[in-house]
């Protein structure tokens, strides 16, 4: 696997049988913006928003010097998306899976969250990528547990916990501001001694 930087918080890239997973890089600025632009209205429900009004707009080189950041201080990471299989040798960008809230110590915990192109949904692309992003948090990383926290009404991503197997914890009120409004959320959450094979073989299966 290819890593960023040494150290124990380098950012490794990811493989399964379809998908490579790697850290943004300053040169997919026009390619990572004009898919989310694109995706715009496919992803508003689900974004999160500032509940104290709209913030300050960050720059490309800013997002992802905050992202390396977060990876080099073991806070957060973040892969996007590629599909080799069937874009041939310089795929391009189809989503991005992240890891936010690392909590060390005696929680050794962390939230995920993912979006993926529209077009691209609906194949067990998400599940995949989000397999190899359990494993490397379990194995790699040494964490205990992870959550992914998801709407009611966002039946796609219920979809991608129920292939997991993450076991469903219950509404959480309120939890998190997503598209202007304070929402409610169903946390669904997975230990690592819950996970007798590799996650992405367990997705094989």
């Amino acid at each position: 696997m290819k890593r960023m930087w040494r150290g124990r918080f380098a950012v490794e890239d990811l493989r399964s049988e379809r998908l490579v997973l790697r850290q943004l890089k300053t040169s997919d600025a026009a390619e990572w913006s004009a898919l989310r632009y694109a995706n715009a209205a496919w992803l508003k429900p689900w974004d999160p928003t500032n509940p104290s009004g709209p913030p300050e707009v960050l720059t490309y080189r800013e997002m992802i010097g905050i992202k390396h950041a977060a990876a080099r201080q073991g806070t957060g990471y973040a892969w996007v998306l590629t599909l080799p299989q069937l874009h041939g040798s310089q795929p391009p960008i189809i989503g991005q899976v992240s890891v936010s809230g690392v909590q060390w110590g005696a929680a050794r915990s962390a939230s995920i969250g993912y979006w993926i192109d529209q077009s691209h949904a609906g194949f067990g692309l998400m599940p995949e990528a989000c397999a190899l992003v359990v494993d490397h948090c379990f194995s790699a990383l040494g964490l205990h547990r992870l959550e992914i926290n998801i709407r009611p009404e966002n039946t796609a991503s219920l979809r991608v916990v129920d292939k997991l197997g993450f076991r469903d914890e219950g509404l959480r009120r309120g939890y998190l501001h997503i598209d202007g409004k304070w929402r409610d959320h169903r946390s669904f959450a997975l230990n690592r001694e819950e996970l007798a094979l590799p996650m992405i073989e367990r997705i094989y299966e």
